[in-house]
Protein backbone atom coordinates (compact mmCIF):
# COMPACT_ATOMS: atom_id res chain seq x y z
CA UNK A 1 0.00 0.00 0.00
CA UNK A 2 1.11 3.60 -0.99
CA UNK A 3 0.03 6.94 -1.06
CA UNK A 4 1.24 9.07 -3.69
CA UNK A 5 0.90 13.02 -4.58
CA UNK A 6 0.16 12.39 -8.09
CA UNK A 7 -0.53 9.06 -10.08
CA UNK A 8 -1.28 8.61 -13.65
CA UNK A 9 -2.46 5.66 -15.48
CA UNK A 10 -1.71 5.71 -18.37
CA UNK A 11 1.90 5.59 -20.78
CA UNK A 12 1.21 6.90 -23.81
CA UNK A 13 1.01 10.68 -25.21
CA UNK A 14 -1.26 11.90 -22.89
CA UNK A 15 0.21 10.18 -19.55
CA UNK A 16 4.14 11.29 -20.75
CA UNK A 17 3.06 15.20 -21.03
CA UNK A 18 0.87 14.98 -17.77
CA UNK A 19 4.24 13.45 -16.20
CA UNK A 20 6.25 15.75 -17.64
CA UNK A 21 4.33 19.48 -16.92
CA UNK A 22 3.24 18.37 -13.31
CA UNK A 23 7.29 17.76 -12.49
CA UNK A 24 8.13 21.28 -14.36
CA UNK A 25 5.21 22.94 -12.29
CA UNK A 26 5.17 21.38 -8.99
CA UNK A 27 9.15 19.82 -8.03
CA UNK A 28 8.08 19.08 -5.07
CA UNK A 29 5.40 16.26 -5.26
CA UNK A 30 5.92 12.38 -6.21
CA UNK A 31 4.64 11.55 -9.69
CA UNK A 32 4.02 8.10 -10.28
CA UNK A 33 3.39 6.89 -14.06
CA UNK A 34 1.45 3.52 -13.76
CA UNK A 35 1.55 1.74 -17.67
CA UNK A 36 0.66 -1.33 -18.91
CA UNK A 37 3.54 -1.67 -21.99
CA UNK A 38 7.41 -2.15 -20.88
CA UNK A 39 8.25 -0.06 -24.09
CA UNK A 40 5.88 2.69 -25.03
CA UNK A 41 5.95 3.11 -28.94
CA UNK A 42 5.40 6.93 -30.45
CA UNK A 43 2.00 6.81 -31.63
CA UNK A 44 2.15 8.85 -34.80
CA UNK A 45 5.40 6.91 -35.54
CA UNK A 46 3.67 3.57 -35.71
CA UNK A 47 2.90 3.28 -39.80
CA UNK A 48 6.25 4.24 -40.28
CA UNK A 49 7.25 1.20 -38.67
CA UNK A 50 5.88 -1.10 -41.55
CA UNK A 51 8.30 0.75 -44.27
CA UNK A 52 10.44 3.46 -43.65
CA UNK A 53 11.98 2.61 -40.20
CA UNK A 54 12.16 -1.16 -40.70
CA UNK A 55 10.72 -2.11 -37.47
CA UNK A 56 9.43 -0.68 -33.75
CA UNK A 57 12.74 -0.35 -32.14
CA UNK A 58 13.37 2.83 -33.71
CA UNK A 59 9.75 4.61 -32.53
CA UNK A 60 9.82 4.28 -28.07
CA UNK A 61 9.27 7.29 -26.32
CA UNK A 62 12.14 6.95 -23.98
CA UNK A 63 11.63 6.80 -20.06
CA UNK A 64 14.68 9.27 -19.70
CA UNK A 65 12.43 11.74 -20.54
CA UNK A 66 10.51 11.01 -17.28
CA UNK A 67 12.82 9.22 -15.31
CA UNK A 68 15.13 12.46 -15.59
CA UNK A 69 13.01 14.64 -13.77
CA UNK A 70 12.52 12.13 -11.15
CA UNK A 71 9.05 10.62 -12.30
CA UNK A 72 8.88 6.82 -11.34
CA UNK A 73 7.12 4.47 -13.71
CA UNK A 74 5.49 1.50 -12.68
CA UNK A 75 4.59 -1.78 -15.21
CA UNK A 76 1.07 -2.52 -14.51
CA UNK A 77 -2.51 -2.64 -14.84
CA UNK A 78 -5.12 -1.04 -13.22
CA UNK A 79 -8.13 -3.29 -12.14
CA UNK A 80 -9.82 -1.18 -10.22
CA UNK A 81 -10.60 2.45 -8.78
CA UNK A 82 -12.35 3.63 -6.41
CA UNK A 83 -12.77 7.27 -6.23
CA UNK A 84 -15.08 7.53 -3.11
CA UNK A 85 -11.68 6.12 -1.11
CA UNK A 86 -9.16 7.82 -3.63
CA UNK A 87 -7.77 4.27 -3.94
CA UNK A 88 -6.44 2.49 -7.53
CA UNK A 89 -5.48 -1.79 -7.01
CA UNK A 90 -3.53 -2.97 -9.65
CA UNK A 91 -3.26 -6.60 -11.45
CA UNK A 92 0.24 -7.23 -8.99
CA UNK A 93 -2.03 -6.81 -6.04
CA UNK A 94 -0.04 -3.80 -5.15
CA UNK A 95 -2.63 -0.43 -3.80
CA UNK A 96 -2.31 2.64 -4.38
CA UNK A 97 -3.85 5.82 -2.57
CA UNK A 98 -3.89 9.27 -4.45
CA UNK A 99 -4.56 12.88 -3.81
CA UNK A 100 -4.27 13.79 -7.19
CA UNK A 101 -5.11 10.70 -10.49
CA UNK A 102 -4.45 11.50 -13.70
CA UNK A 103 -6.72 8.97 -16.08
CA UNK A 104 -4.62 8.68 -19.53
CA UNK A 105 -6.48 5.60 -20.83
CA UNK A 106 -6.16 5.91 -24.41
CA UNK A 107 -7.76 4.33 -26.92
CA UNK A 108 -8.29 1.14 -28.76
CA UNK A 109 -8.84 0.40 -32.14
CA UNK A 110 -12.35 -0.34 -33.55
CA UNK A 111 -12.99 -3.98 -34.38
CA UNK A 112 -16.88 -3.96 -36.01
CA UNK A 113 -18.72 -6.91 -34.36
CA UNK A 114 -21.06 -7.12 -37.72
CA UNK A 115 -18.35 -7.96 -39.73
CA UNK A 116 -18.03 -11.76 -40.53
CA UNK A 117 -15.32 -12.74 -40.48
CA UNK A 118 -13.42 -10.30 -38.39
CA UNK A 119 -11.45 -12.74 -36.17
CA UNK A 120 -10.04 -14.91 -38.69
CA UNK A 121 -6.11 -15.37 -38.80
CA UNK A 122 -4.23 -12.52 -40.68
CA UNK A 123 -7.16 -9.85 -39.82
CA UNK A 124 -5.27 -6.98 -37.68
CA UNK A 125 -5.61 -3.23 -36.21
CA UNK A 126 -3.43 -0.94 -35.89
CA UNK A 127 -3.32 -0.59 -31.98
CA UNK A 128 -0.53 1.46 -29.43
CA UNK A 129 1.10 -1.69 -28.75
CA UNK A 130 4.49 -3.12 -29.39
CA UNK A 131 4.24 -6.46 -28.83
CA UNK A 132 0.91 -6.79 -30.90
CA UNK A 133 2.89 -4.46 -33.74
CA UNK A 134 5.90 -6.74 -33.93
CA UNK A 135 4.03 -10.67 -34.00
CA UNK A 136 2.07 -8.89 -36.51
CA UNK A 137 4.60 -7.52 -38.79
CA UNK A 138 6.39 -11.09 -38.33
CA UNK A 139 3.16 -12.84 -39.08
CA UNK A 140 3.12 -10.76 -42.84
CA UNK A 141 6.41 -11.31 -43.86
CA UNK A 142 5.74 -14.11 -46.28
CA UNK A 143 2.62 -12.49 -47.53
CA UNK A 144 1.77 -10.99 -50.88
CA UNK A 145 -1.85 -9.07 -51.09
CA UNK A 146 -2.85 -6.96 -48.56
CA UNK A 147 -6.15 -4.51 -48.09
CA UNK A 148 -6.48 -1.88 -45.46
CA UNK A 149 -10.07 -1.27 -44.83
CA UNK A 150 -10.46 2.76 -43.97
CA UNK A 151 -8.90 5.68 -45.49
CA UNK A 152 -8.34 7.73 -42.57
CA UNK A 153 -4.73 9.06 -41.73
CA UNK A 154 -3.57 5.95 -40.18
CA UNK A 155 -4.31 3.40 -43.31
CA UNK A 156 -3.63 6.39 -45.58
CA UNK A 157 0.26 6.16 -44.33
CA UNK A 158 0.40 2.36 -43.10
CA UNK A 159 -1.10 1.57 -46.98
CA UNK A 160 1.86 3.52 -48.42
CA UNK A 161 4.31 2.23 -45.83
CA UNK A 162 3.83 -1.68 -47.12
CA UNK A 163 3.53 -0.74 -50.87
CA UNK A 164 7.39 0.66 -49.82
CA UNK A 165 8.08 -2.88 -48.65
CA UNK A 166 6.73 -4.22 -51.81
CA UNK A 167 3.52 -5.67 -50.39
CA UNK A 168 0.37 -5.98 -53.01
CA UNK A 169 -1.82 -2.73 -51.27
CA UNK A 170 -5.02 -2.62 -52.11
CA UNK A 171 -7.11 0.67 -49.57
CA UNK A 172 -10.59 0.39 -49.15
CA UNK A 173 -12.98 3.56 -47.85
CA UNK A 174 -16.69 3.98 -48.28
CA UNK A 175 -16.46 7.68 -48.72
CA UNK A 176 -15.72 8.90 -52.18
CA UNK A 177 -12.40 10.12 -51.11
CA UNK A 178 -10.06 9.55 -49.13
CA UNK A 179 -8.91 11.38 -45.85
CA UNK A 180 -12.53 12.51 -46.05
CA UNK A 181 -13.27 13.68 -42.69
CA UNK A 182 -10.33 15.99 -42.60
CA UNK A 183 -9.88 17.55 -46.29
CA UNK A 184 -12.11 18.37 -49.20
CA UNK A 185 -12.69 16.72 -51.99
CA UNK A 186 -10.36 18.29 -53.96
CA UNK A 187 -7.27 17.51 -52.03
CA UNK A 188 -8.19 13.86 -51.22
CA UNK A 189 -8.27 13.48 -54.76
CA UNK A 190 -4.73 15.04 -55.16
CA UNK A 191 -3.42 12.71 -52.15
CA UNK A 192 -5.19 9.62 -53.88
CA UNK A 193 -3.34 10.56 -57.34
CA UNK A 194 -0.13 10.11 -55.69
CA UNK A 195 -0.92 7.27 -53.72
CA UNK A 196 -2.22 5.47 -57.15
CA UNK A 197 1.54 6.80 -58.84
CA UNK A 198 3.46 5.40 -56.18
CA UNK A 199 1.71 2.04 -56.40
CA UNK A 200 -1.38 1.76 -54.18
CA UNK A 201 -4.79 0.24 -55.18
CA UNK A 202 -7.92 2.65 -54.18
CA UNK A 203 -11.12 1.55 -54.01
CA UNK A 204 -13.76 4.77 -52.78
CA UNK A 205 -17.41 5.03 -52.57
CA UNK A 206 -17.30 0.87 -51.58
CA UNK A 207 -17.60 -0.58 -47.92
CA UNK A 208 -16.05 -4.48 -47.39
CA UNK A 209 -19.41 -6.33 -45.89
CA UNK A 210 -17.60 -10.03 -45.42
CA UNK A 211 -13.91 -11.25 -44.66
CA UNK A 212 -13.88 -14.58 -46.28
CA UNK A 213 -11.51 -17.27 -45.32
CA UNK A 214 -10.06 -20.43 -46.10
CA UNK A 215 -8.15 -23.06 -43.72
CA UNK A 216 -8.61 -20.87 -41.37
CA UNK A 217 -7.18 -17.94 -43.02
CA UNK A 218 -7.84 -15.02 -44.77
CA UNK A 219 -8.65 -15.62 -48.48
CA UNK A 220 -10.15 -12.64 -50.02
CA UNK A 221 -12.98 -9.87 -48.70
CA UNK A 222 -16.39 -8.81 -50.63
CA UNK A 223 -17.22 -5.43 -51.12
CA UNK A 224 -20.46 -3.43 -51.07
CA UNK A 225 -21.02 -3.95 -54.98
CA UNK A 226 -20.08 -7.84 -53.72
CA UNK A 227 -17.00 -8.03 -55.68
CA UNK A 228 -14.52 -10.27 -53.83
CA UNK A 229 -10.75 -9.11 -54.09
CA UNK A 230 -8.28 -12.19 -53.18
CA UNK A 231 -6.11 -11.09 -50.06
CA UNK A 232 -3.54 -12.86 -47.64
CA UNK A 233 -4.40 -10.28 -45.18
CA UNK A 234 -6.64 -7.34 -44.03
CA UNK A 235 -5.67 -4.79 -41.65
CA UNK A 236 -8.47 -2.98 -40.40
CA UNK A 237 -8.17 0.68 -40.27
CA UNK A 238 -11.56 2.07 -39.27
CA UNK A 239 -11.05 3.92 -36.28
CA UNK A 240 -10.62 4.09 -32.50
CA UNK A 241 -13.01 3.77 -29.44
CA UNK A 242 -11.57 5.66 -25.53
CA UNK A 243 -10.18 3.03 -23.37
CA UNK A 244 -12.44 3.46 -20.55
CA UNK A 245 -14.21 -0.16 -20.49
CA UNK A 246 -12.37 -0.25 -16.61
CA UNK A 247 -13.85 2.42 -15.61
CA UNK A 248 -17.48 1.12 -15.56
CA UNK A 249 -19.42 0.96 -12.06
CA UNK A 250 -16.63 3.46 -10.88
CA UNK A 251 -19.52 5.91 -10.47
CA UNK A 252 -16.92 8.35 -13.53
CA UNK A 253 -19.48 9.55 -15.69
CA UNK A 254 -18.91 8.75 -19.60
CA UNK A 255 -20.59 10.35 -22.38
CA UNK A 256 -22.59 8.17 -25.00
CA UNK A 257 -19.49 7.72 -27.10
CA UNK A 258 -17.60 6.29 -24.28
CA UNK A 259 -15.61 9.18 -23.39
CA UNK A 260 -14.57 10.74 -19.97
CA UNK A 261 -16.50 13.81 -19.21
CA UNK A 262 -14.41 16.61 -18.55
CA UNK A 263 -14.79 20.18 -18.21
CA UNK A 264 -12.56 23.11 -19.74
CA UNK A 265 -9.65 22.12 -17.00
CA UNK A 266 -9.99 18.65 -17.85
CA UNK A 267 -11.28 18.08 -14.12
CA UNK A 268 -13.92 15.42 -14.14
CA UNK A 269 -17.92 15.69 -14.40
CA UNK A 270 -19.57 16.29 -11.81
CA UNK A 271 -16.68 18.17 -11.17
CA UNK A 272 -13.97 16.31 -9.25
CA UNK A 273 -11.18 18.31 -8.46
CA UNK A 274 -8.68 14.91 -8.00
CA UNK A 275 -9.61 12.98 -11.34
CA UNK A 276 -8.46 14.29 -14.25
CA UNK A 277 -9.11 12.74 -17.91
CA UNK A 278 -6.55 13.61 -20.56
CA UNK A 279 -6.18 12.53 -24.11
CA UNK A 280 -7.98 9.72 -26.82
CA UNK A 281 -9.88 8.76 -23.41
CA UNK A 282 -11.36 12.25 -22.62
CA UNK A 283 -14.05 14.14 -23.89
CA UNK A 284 -13.57 17.04 -25.79
CA UNK A 285 -15.27 19.68 -28.00
CA UNK A 286 -14.86 20.96 -31.21
CA UNK A 287 -13.37 24.70 -31.29
CA UNK A 288 -15.29 26.12 -33.92
CA UNK A 289 -18.69 24.20 -33.74
CA UNK A 290 -18.72 23.62 -29.81
CA UNK A 291 -20.18 20.39 -30.64
CA UNK A 292 -18.66 17.14 -28.86
CA UNK A 293 -15.64 15.71 -30.88
CA UNK A 294 -14.09 12.05 -31.13
CA UNK A 295 -10.33 13.80 -32.25
CA UNK A 296 -7.41 11.12 -31.43
CA UNK A 297 -4.52 13.09 -31.76
CA UNK A 298 -1.18 12.90 -29.91
CA UNK A 299 -0.78 17.04 -30.11
CA UNK A 300 -4.04 17.39 -28.76
CA UNK A 301 -3.42 14.96 -26.08
CA UNK A 302 -0.65 16.78 -24.78
CA UNK A 303 -2.49 19.95 -25.02
CA UNK A 304 -4.89 18.86 -22.80
CA UNK A 305 -2.17 16.74 -20.21
CA UNK A 306 0.15 20.16 -20.44
CA UNK A 307 -3.21 22.51 -19.03
CA UNK A 308 -4.56 19.42 -16.83
CA UNK A 309 -1.58 19.31 -14.92
CA UNK A 310 -1.10 22.98 -14.93
CA UNK A 311 -4.09 23.51 -13.46
CA UNK A 312 -4.03 20.55 -11.02
CA UNK A 313 -3.61 22.60 -7.99
CA UNK A 314 -4.62 25.44 -8.90
CA UNK A 315 -7.19 26.68 -11.61
CA UNK A 316 -5.98 29.76 -14.14
CA UNK A 317 -8.50 31.04 -16.30
CA UNK A 318 -5.51 31.95 -18.66
CA UNK A 319 -4.85 28.05 -19.38
CA UNK A 320 -8.09 26.27 -19.81
CA UNK A 321 -8.59 23.62 -23.15
CA UNK A 322 -10.91 26.11 -25.16
CA UNK A 323 -11.41 22.77 -27.79
CA UNK A 324 -9.81 20.93 -30.56
CA UNK A 325 -8.54 22.36 -33.56
CA UNK A 326 -7.49 19.05 -35.35
CA UNK A 327 -4.51 20.05 -36.56
CA UNK A 328 -3.36 17.29 -38.87
CA UNK A 329 -0.75 16.73 -41.54
CA UNK A 330 0.85 13.94 -43.13
CA UNK A 331 3.14 12.90 -46.42
CA UNK A 332 2.77 11.06 -49.25
CA UNK A 333 6.28 11.04 -50.81
CA UNK A 334 8.06 14.07 -51.03
CA UNK A 335 4.22 15.91 -50.86
CA UNK A 336 2.50 16.66 -47.78
CA UNK A 337 -1.08 17.75 -46.76
CA UNK A 338 -2.17 19.40 -43.74
CA UNK A 339 -5.71 20.74 -41.93
CA UNK A 340 -6.67 22.47 -39.51
CA UNK A 341 -10.36 23.76 -38.11
CA UNK A 342 -13.24 22.43 -40.34
CA UNK A 343 -13.56 21.90 -43.64
CA UNK A 344 -15.56 23.84 -46.26
CA UNK A 345 -17.70 20.44 -46.39
CA UNK A 346 -18.17 20.44 -42.56
CA UNK A 347 -18.86 23.92 -42.33
CA UNK A 348 -21.56 24.24 -44.72
CA UNK A 349 -23.31 21.05 -43.00
CA UNK A 350 -22.77 22.53 -39.98
CA UNK A 351 -24.88 25.76 -40.91
CA UNK A 352 -22.12 28.25 -41.42
CA UNK A 353 -22.56 31.38 -43.50
CA UNK A 354 -18.81 31.23 -44.56
CA UNK A 355 -16.78 32.16 -47.73
CA UNK A 356 -13.97 30.09 -49.00
CA UNK A 357 -11.03 30.24 -51.38
CA UNK A 358 -7.71 29.25 -52.72
CA UNK A 359 -4.35 29.72 -53.78
CA UNK A 360 -1.98 28.30 -55.52
CA UNK A 361 1.96 29.38 -55.93
CA UNK A 362 5.57 28.11 -54.83
CA UNK A 363 7.49 27.13 -51.77
CA UNK A 364 10.56 28.74 -53.45
CA UNK A 365 11.60 31.84 -54.89
CA UNK A 366 12.27 31.21 -57.61
CA UNK A 367 9.72 28.28 -57.93
CA UNK A 368 12.58 26.02 -59.97
CA UNK A 369 14.83 25.15 -57.45
CA UNK A 370 15.64 21.56 -57.47
CA UNK A 371 13.60 21.27 -54.17
CA UNK A 372 10.74 23.51 -55.63
CA UNK A 373 7.07 22.41 -54.93
CA UNK A 374 3.68 23.70 -55.77
CA UNK A 375 1.94 25.25 -52.70
CA UNK A 376 -1.95 25.57 -52.21
CA UNK A 377 -3.59 26.94 -49.30
CA UNK A 378 -7.32 26.88 -48.98
CA UNK A 379 -9.06 28.62 -46.05
CA UNK A 380 -12.43 29.16 -44.82
CA UNK A 381 -13.73 31.91 -42.99
CA UNK A 382 -16.93 33.26 -41.32
CA UNK A 383 -19.41 35.22 -44.13
CA UNK A 384 -20.13 38.18 -41.70
CA UNK A 385 -16.72 38.84 -39.54
CA UNK A 386 -13.80 37.36 -41.53
CA UNK A 387 -13.01 35.28 -38.65
CA UNK A 388 -10.68 32.27 -39.89
CA UNK A 389 -12.75 28.87 -39.24
CA UNK A 390 -10.28 26.75 -41.04
CA UNK A 391 -7.48 25.57 -43.22
CA UNK A 392 -5.91 23.50 -45.87
CA UNK A 393 -2.47 22.84 -46.95
CA UNK A 394 -0.67 21.16 -49.87
CA UNK A 395 2.82 21.42 -50.57
CA UNK A 396 6.45 20.42 -49.80
CA UNK A 397 7.89 19.37 -46.51
CA UNK A 398 7.01 23.16 -45.59
CA UNK A 399 2.93 22.43 -45.51
CA UNK A 400 3.31 20.59 -42.04
CA UNK A 401 4.13 23.98 -40.04
CA UNK A 402 2.41 26.18 -42.45
CA UNK A 403 -0.80 24.24 -41.29
CA UNK A 404 0.17 24.56 -37.41
CA UNK A 405 0.63 28.10 -38.59
CA UNK A 406 -3.10 28.39 -39.54
CA UNK A 407 -3.80 26.25 -36.53
CA UNK A 408 -2.48 29.23 -34.36
CA UNK A 409 -4.76 31.86 -36.20
CA UNK A 410 -7.74 29.93 -36.02
CA UNK A 411 -6.95 29.80 -31.63
CA UNK A 412 -6.24 33.33 -31.41
CA UNK A 413 -9.40 33.73 -33.73
CA UNK A 414 -7.68 35.68 -36.05
CA UNK A 415 -10.04 37.11 -38.96
CA UNK A 416 -8.98 37.43 -42.38
CA UNK A 417 -8.52 40.73 -42.30
CA UNK A 418 -6.29 41.23 -39.89
CA UNK A 419 -4.15 38.60 -41.44
CA UNK A 420 -3.75 39.67 -44.84
CA UNK A 421 -2.28 42.64 -43.20
CA UNK A 422 0.28 40.37 -41.14
CA UNK A 423 3.64 40.58 -41.63
CA UNK A 424 5.76 37.86 -42.70
CA UNK A 425 9.40 36.94 -43.43
CA UNK A 426 10.84 34.82 -46.44
CA UNK A 427 13.88 33.22 -47.67
CA UNK A 428 14.47 31.97 -51.42
CA UNK A 429 15.38 28.37 -50.13
CA UNK A 430 12.42 28.16 -47.93
CA UNK A 431 9.43 29.92 -48.83
CA UNK A 432 7.49 31.61 -51.37
CA UNK A 433 8.25 35.07 -52.50
CA UNK A 434 6.74 37.88 -50.29
CA UNK A 435 4.95 39.32 -53.34
CA UNK A 436 3.43 35.68 -54.02
CA UNK A 437 3.22 34.00 -50.67
CA UNK A 438 0.45 31.87 -51.13
CA UNK A 439 -1.04 32.05 -47.60
CA UNK A 440 -1.35 36.35 -47.83
CA UNK A 441 -2.28 35.88 -51.16
CA UNK A 442 -5.36 33.26 -50.25
CA UNK A 443 -6.45 35.53 -47.39
CA UNK A 444 -6.09 38.88 -50.43
CA UNK A 445 -8.62 36.55 -52.71
CA UNK A 446 -10.69 36.04 -49.55
CA UNK A 447 -10.93 39.98 -48.72
CA UNK A 448 -11.95 40.42 -52.62
CA UNK A 449 -14.36 38.16 -52.86
CA UNK A 450 -16.03 39.84 -49.80
CA UNK A 451 -15.64 42.72 -50.59
CA UNK A 452 -18.44 41.73 -53.53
Amino acid sequence: MRNVDVLIIGGGASGLQSAITTKQTYPDKEVVVVRQEEKVLIPCGIPYIFGTLENSDKNILPDALLTNLGVEIIIDKMTELNKENSECVFASGEKFYYKKLILALGSVPTKPTWLKGVDTQNVFTIPKNKVYLDAMVESMKNLKKIIVVGAGFIGVEVSDELNKRGFDVTLVELEQTILSKAFDSEFGKIAEEHLIDRGVNIITGKGITEINEEDGKVKSITLSTWETIDADAVILSMGYRPNTGILKDTGIALNERGFIKTCEYMRILPCDTNIIAVGDCAEKRDFVTRKIDGTMLASTACAEARIAAMNLYALSPCKSFTGTIAIYSTAIGDHAFGTAGITETRALAEGFDIVSASFTGMDTHPGNLSHSHKQTVKLIVANDCGLILGGEVYGGPSAGELTNAIGFLIQSRVTIKTLVTMQIGTQPLLTGSPAGYPLMKCAEVLVNKMRG
